[in-house]
């Protein structure tokens, strides 16, 4: 379908009623159009599409990062470029028993109250609503702004590839607004880096021993999951490690082997469910029921405050022919048990944020094994660095040829800058329509910020954002009431920077 088609038919879509009509049409075409990571060149091609038919010019790289520029209008034709950010990409995450295919279905919106969400699924308001502003400033003809250049990045919830690879000799401007914050509350000015990696670890394959003749899907359920740097602090249960202790219980006193690890949406998101295939004696079938039970009762006391719904339970499960050796099945739960999870330290310097944390994220089956990969988010460099070394010498002390190695981009940091121009331009726009004063956030997340403050280099950089919640799971939604208000601000803002 076109991308007029696409927009026609959003005349008649389930937002068609929101206000601002001008940003809610293209969300809806958003939300329908598959764009998980690493999925993005259909939405790409239709933003692509989108504004070649406006008359501006729009370029597509080899990982499907859009750049579209636009000539200044309203008086502001002479002005500097200013540079918009947003990411395609979106986490897809599903409720628990929710059949969904995120890469060929559409979401299916659901407006509840004030907010708008997905039927059972992540809604891909990260960033989809930083991106429909954007996609409305292009469209515009009567908003006054500066010449615009819109980057548009893919992969940005895997390690952030598509921006590490992107042509920033292309871009002119040197001041930025980025739109992948999560609220209308404050106007971030600074924020952390991240750097993902990766823990390949051989499963010695071999055939499951004769004994060994009953099966069962292990699995860890019901917990809240979360973003991995908004959400690290809250204590909530990693369903992967919670996994890995299950495993390493059982393998205590029975003879057991697993096939068919599996856990976590994406790396940047906290898992919320996890499960193996084990198999063991028949003989011993009772007392390991009796095992998980016992712990299914342990684990909803430890985290009766954080993921209450927590629990771990036996299904039935066809018997694999192949499985991990024992050794190797025992050091792939080690190292998954025993990366730190997390807050790391806390920030001495901004009270009440943490300064590094780390989330084991996924484990997936390779054909060699099984690949782990987690993220590590700090505001300071060096402590990324420091516990991915801790990391690599935990891989290496267990051996069995486990190797970890870094994924993706090194995000740095983007240092708070109190004279920033454009802080002080917004948040004069921010008292003049909201009439409050905004708060100015440093924050602990990792946005790509830092990357265009070192790669451009972008001088000057803001956040604005709008009320999220729940990012990276299934409850994730969009206060609509929050759009309709950031959207005068945004366009104040742009109007303003001459």
């Amino acid at each position: 379908m076109s991308a007029a088609n696409i927009m026609e038919a959003t005349n008649s879509g389930v937002l068609k009623h929101l206000e601002p009509r001008e940003v809610f049409r293209f969300f809806e075409v958003l939300t329908s159009i598959p764009r998980g990571s690493g999925n993005e060149e259909q939405i790409a091609n239709w933003v692509v599409d989108f504004a070649r038919s406006c008359g501006l010019e729009a370029t597509k790289d080899d990982l499907h990062c859009v750049l579209v520029r636009k000539l200044g209008q309203g008086g502001l034709e002479n002005a500097a470029p200013l540079i918009l950010h947003g990411h395609l990409d979106m986490v897809c995450e599903k409720a628990e028993g929710v059949e969904f295919d995120f890469v060929n279905q559409p979401l299916s919106l659901i407006v509840d109250g004030d907010y708008i969400s997905a039927a059972g699924t992540s809604l891909g308001a990260d960033n989809g609503i930083g991106v429909s502003y954007i996609l409305a400033l292009l469209e515009s003809k009567d908003i006054p702004h500066p010449p615009l250049e819109a980057v548009l990045t893919a992969m940005e919830e895997k390690g952030k590839v598509g921006a590490g690879q992107f042509d920033v000799g292309q871009l002119a401007g040197r001041r930025m607004i980025d739109f992948n914050w999560i609220t209308d509350e404050e106007i971030l000015a600074g924020c952390s880096g991240d750097v993902t990696f990766t823990v390949d670890v051989p499963g010695e394959f071999e055939p499951v021993p004769v004994d060994l003749g009953s099966a069962r899907s292990l699995e860890v359920r019901g917990l809240n999951g979360g973003h991995c740097e908004f959400d690290i602090q809250f204590e909530r249960a990693n369903a992967l490690q919670v996994l890995a202790r299950a495993i390493h219980k059982l393998a205590g006193a029975y003879d057991l082997r697993i096939a068919a690890p599996f856990g976590g949406a994406q790396n940047s998101a906290i898992p919320a469910d996890a499960s193996a295939v084990i198999v063991f004696n028949d003989r011993d079938t009772n007392s390991i029921a009796v095992l998980i039970a016992e712990l299914d009762v342990e684990l909803k006391s430890e985290y009766q405050i954080s993921d209450p719904a927590i629990r771990v339970e036996l299904k039935t499960a066809e018997r694999p022919d192949v499985a991990f050796s024992r050794a190797a099945g025992l050091r792939l739960m080690s190292i998954v048990r025993l990366i730190p999870q997390g807050v790391i330290s806390w920030n001495l310097h901004v009270p009440g944020r943490v300064e590094t944390s780390n989330n084991v994220g996924t484990v997936r089956l390779t054909p060699e094994g099984a690949r782990v990969m987690s993220t590590v988010t700090s505001a300071l460099t060096s402590r990324k660095h420091e516990l991915i070394e801790r990391v690599q010498a935990l891989v290496a002390l267990a051996g069995g040829g486990a190797v970890c190695e870094l994924y993706g981009l090194d995000a740095p940091e983007f240092p708070y800058r109190p004279q920033s121009q454009l802080l002080a331009t917004a948040s004069e726009a921010y008292r003049d329509v909201l009439g409050k004063e905004p708060n100015v956030e440093v924050s602990q997340c990792s946005l790509e910020l830092g990357m265009f403050s070192r790669r451009v280099p972008v001088a000057d950089i803001i956040s604005i954002g709008t009320e999220l919640q729940a990012l990276h799971s299934s409850a994730e939604r969009v206060s609509y009431k929050s759009v309709e208000r950031v959207w005068p601000l945004i366009k104040a803002v742009v109007s303003r920077l001459g």
